[in-house]
């Protein structure tokens, strides 16, 4: 029984209280939609909706948007940013947990190096096996959440011909914890394509962090020389 080891027990714990605190702070950040009202423009690409910049405003190279209708374009455009911003985390903690950082909220590291990012759920599972069933409790709140504010009820969907409700902004869930969110609509969809463009480069970032760990075993920054690779596999929980 994990929470008879001696040894586990602060891990687990620790994990109980990071999942629980991270689960008040997301339920506690999210009001009501912060989004102006939106006009769509069918003269427009993607029907005026932000993320469309220079050098290349209307990229899209596959065609998706040709012939597509508002409704479609706005669930193409939720589907990316909510993307973006799981891409965004996911980069950011991969950096932030390996080599020479080492910040590691749910277990220490200071008596070794688990090695790269794509290892750690490993070392998680080991810890405390009931995190992730915690992590998919958190998830699937923020999911609800998401489908309460913006999404047509099922029985409607096909009724309306629209998965997003009219009035639904795409990614306005109503979280702004800082109260970034500017007043001004136009201020607003420049906030709002900067958001889109970090998601869109982390997309590809994390792609290639993962790609290069899965090559090589290496963490990103002992891969580029700036830091020490003090990670003997041996040590894992979980072997291959």
């Amino acid at each position: 029984n994990i929470f008879d080891n001696p040894f586990r027990r602060p891990y687990t714990m620790k994990i109980a209280a990071a999942s629980l605190a991270l689960f008040a702070a997301s339920a506690s950040a999210f009001g009501t939609p912060k989004a102006p009202t939106f006009t769509p423009d069918a003269t427009k690409f993607a029907y005026g909706l932000p993320g469309s910049i220079d050098p290349v405003p209307d990229f899209d190279p596959l065609g998706y948007t040709v012939g597509a209708d508002y409704e479609t374009i706005k669930e193409y455009r939720e589907a990316e940013l909510q993307h973006g911003r799981v891409a965004m985390l996911g980069a950011l903690g991969m950096l932030v947990t390996e080599e020479p950082i080492e910040f590691h909220p749910l277990f220490q590291a200071t008596n070794k190096d688990i090695g790269p990012a794509i290892r750690h759920l490993d070392e998680v599972r080991a810890v405390s096996p009931y995190f992730f069933e915690l992590l998919a409790l958190i998830i699937g709140a923020l999911e609800f959440n998401r489908a309460l504010t913006g999404w047509t009820a099922p029985d409607d969907v096909l009724s309306k011909n629209a998965a997003l409700k009219p009035d639904y902004f795409p990614g306005d869930v109503g979280f702004d914890p800082l109260g970034l969110a500017p007043k001004d609509p136009e201020e607003f969809y420049a906030l709002h394509t900067k958001e889109l463009q970090n998601g869109r480069l982390a997309m590809l970032g994390w792609a290639g962090m993962v790609a290069q760990e899965l090559v090589n075993g290496k963490e990103i920054f002992v891969n580029l020389g700036l830091a020490e690779d003090r990670f003997d596999p041996s040590k894992l929980p979980v072997q291959f």
